[in-house]
């Protein structure tokens, strides 16, 4: 198992995976259906955009959290 000190970025980088698949599946299938060579054009796509949405989370992360726990309850 991997130590529990990981979690968060183990948890920032799955998230960057799921995300940038989507939507980048979602925006080539918007703009060129999904027409032959789809998975081609998606995989192209998601090469460039899960490296963007990575250093997006870790960079946003740290600026969006202290926003968050402020405007959460305290329950």
């Amino acid at each position: 198992m991997i130590s529990k000190k990981y979690a968060q970025p183990l948890f920032m980088i799955f998230m960057s995976f799921g995300m940038s698949a989507i939507m980048s599946g979602v925006v080539v299938a918007v703009n060129t259906s999904l027409s032959y060579g789809f998975v081609e054009r998606w995989l192209y796509s998601w090469m460039f955009a899960f490296p963007v949405a990575l250093i997006a989370a870790f960079t946003m992360a740290p600026l969006i959290r202290p926003l968050v726990n402020k405007i959460a309850s305290k329950d």
